[in-house]
């Protein structure tokens, strides 16, 4: 359990900076767009994952590690839940409603998943405690934001409506892939990253090619290289390596606490904004911090 733990707030910790990522480079009409930076840290995360199968598959047992077509077919819509969709309506909904409101939708994912995935053995009793945390926590970073960004008011409607529908996303993904790695225990958490990742990559590259920038335009920014680093970053520390991390907390843990561990990514994206903003958070942006924190605690002692 111990194990599973540590895995899924190392997960929320790399999840967490691709929240400031779209705020590290012009985004928008002339610059890069939200389909630029989806297809480029998702083809990042396909290429990894496709060279560690190559480098598995040049061994006997590594040839065993394909999936299956069924498997296949569930990797993608995984990787459509879970990647592709998810992420590029979080993109979207950043660059029309700023960073702290689209965190703090995404961070409400915790109380929908140990909903709708708590254990048949588990009583509602010792989960109201974690719930009740995390929600106050939640209420209370609600109401210490700074209101909406500068700009259009529909611009900023339009971004709360995309960052819930990147909230269904995630959680739908959440809770099916919790369940099909428990129903699959021979799939181990690396096998199953690979899978997702190359399935991501692939959906990546048709996105790119549908609805991203011509490549030479791409090229001729000064910043392409802070374009290329943020990528790889996210490709594979925040994809790849964080998707590793999930599924090994996936099979150790239930949906729900599992669900209760995604409040790290909310605690670190506004950490990591607050650094990158270059300001220290407000007593109750703290107070919040420390509800969040009790609710993880709450929630593991419950599922003990």
């Amino acid at each position: 359990m111990l194990t599973g733990i540590l895995a899924g707030l190392a997960a929320g910790a790399l999840w967490g900076l691709v929240f400031v990522a779209p705020r590290m480079l012009a985004m928008g009409e002339g610059a890069y767009s939200s389909v630029d930076l989806t297809a480029g840290r998702f083809a990042v995360y396909g290429l990894v994952a496709a060279g560690v199968m190559l480098l598995l598959g040049l061994s006997e047992r590594g040839k065993r590690r394909l999936p299956t077509l069924r498997q296949a077919l569930a990797a993608g819509l995984m990787s459509l839940l879970g990647f592709s969709g998810y992420y590029l309506l979080l993109v979207l909904a950043i660059r029309d409603a700023g960073t702290e409101v689209p965190t703090l939708i995404i961070g409400t994912i915790p109380l929908w998943v140990m909903l709708l995935g708590k254990p048949q053995g588990l009583r509602w009793s010792s989960l109201w405690l974690g719930l009740v945390l995390t929600l106050a926590g939640l209420v209370l970073m609600m109401a210490s934001a700074q209101g909406t960004p500068s700009g259009d008011a529909a611009h900023f409607w339009r971004g709360l409506a995309l960052a819930t529908a990147s909230l269904l996303c995630w959680t739908a993904f959440a809770i099916l892939n919790s369940a099909w790695l428990r129903r699959h225990p021979e799939v181990n958490a690396t096998d199953w990253a690979n899978w997702l990742g190359v399935a991501t990559g692939l959906g990546a590259v048709l996105m790119w090619l549908a609805a991203g920038s011509d490549l030479r335009v791409l090229a001729a920014r000064e910043d392409w290289s802070v374009f290329i680093l943020l990528c790889v970053l996210a490709g594979f520390g925040s994809t790849w390596l964080a998707t590793i991390l999930w599924n090994l907390a996936s099979q150790k843990l239930s949906a729900s606490l599992c669900g209760q561990l995604i409040v790290s990514e909310t605690m670190f994206a506004l950490l990591y904004s607050f650094v990158w903003d270059g300001h220290w958070p407000t007593p109750a942006q703290l107070a919040a911090c420390v509800l969040f924190t009790g609710g993880i605690l709450a929630s593991i002692r419950a599922h003990r």
